[in-house]
């Protein structure tokens, strides 16, 4: 893929270097640097008053002091992010983050064409661990979208096992994980997201994971249609791209997931669909570039 001297996204969020830490503790966030002053507080006279309180508190109404204490020093999170002075990004990572950079502000040449009234998301680079909206996430969980505070999250080192883990080689395959996540972006601003997660705990789990992979092909699909626009304006697909894309597409179908990890296959807990369908859908949104084919949830066919 052609990428290099284009224009980048400002909508970069770097978080690499951060490391978030997760604490729980009754919905308080603990921050670790409190804690020699709290316990020159406790050993002191005021401290044992304040303990005898909390204890007295505890007795009278069955709440854990301890949850109370965090709650009022934490911050108002479960975990917290702290720097790590040692962390220096590799000259690949740091490629890797100016490429994912130019792919974002391509998706957003392409969708402020395609989307009246098109809202920029904002693209989180972390590593390791990460705060979001949704909750906090570990890098194993792979790239996210978040519609509460519409971000895109990637650890970077995912485009790395991508390669080692699935067989999916290639930048170009790494621009389709990244141009699937703003898919999801699309669906969270067409209302499409927030319907099919309305029906969470309202059916079955089996038809609710079926609408869950209707919506996983349709950010598969709209993530080809990035991709016919970008090529068709900019001309950035060198050979091999496309197969590149649909070999990554093909790696993250639910049956061949399952099929490595368990050797065996159960289609009722898919939730992102099987690896043909994932690489048909992306090849449509590719082949027309026309947002209206991709309505998967009335497709008698996926």
């Amino acid at each position: 893929m052609k990428w290099q001297g284009r224009r980048k996204s400002s909508n970069i969020e770097d978080r690499r270097g951060q490391k978030a830490q997760n604490f729980g503790g009754g919905g308080g966030g603990f921050n670790p640097m409190l804690l020699g002053p709290i316990i020159k507080i406790l050993f002191s006279k005021v401290g044992l008053i304040l303990v005898g309180l909390f204890l007295l508190f505890t007795f009278l109404t069955g709440t854990n002091p301890l949850s109370l204490i965090t709650q009022f020093l934490g911050g108002g999170g479960p975990y917290t992010e702290v720097a790590d002075p040692n962390y220096r990004p590799s000259a690949q990572e740091q490629e890797l983050a100016e490429f994912t950079a130019v792919v974002l502000a391509d998706t957003e040449d392409v969708w402020h064409e395609l989307f009246e009234g098109y809202r920029e998301p904002v693209l989180v680079l972390f590593s390791g661990a990460v705060n979001s909206a949704c909750g906090f996430a570990s890098a194993a969980t792979g790239p996210f979208y978040c519609p509460g505070d519409e971000k895109v999250y990637i650890d970077l080192s995912f485009f790395q096992d991508m390669g080692k883990k699935l067989g999916a080689h290639g930048d170009f395959a790494q621009a389709y994980v990244i141009a699937h996540e703003v898919g999801h972006h699309i669906q969270k601003l067409d209302g499409t997201l927030a319907q099919v997660q309305s029906k969470r705990g309202t059916i079955p789990e089996a038809e609710y994971n079926r609408l869950m992979v209707r919506l996983e092909l349709q950010a598969d699909f709209y993530a080809g249609v990035w991709a016919h626009h970008t090529q068709k304006v900019k001309g950035v697909l060198e050979p091999g791209d496309l197969e590149e894309a649909l070999n990554a597409a093909s790696a993250v179908g639910d049956d061949r997931l399952q099929k490595q990890a368990t050797g065996r296959v159960v289609p009722d807990s898919f939730t992102h669909g099987t690896s043909a369908q994932r690489a048909r859908w992306f090849k449509r949104g590719f082949d027309y570039g026309d947002v209206s084919m991709g309505d998967t949830f009335n497709a008698r066919e996926l």
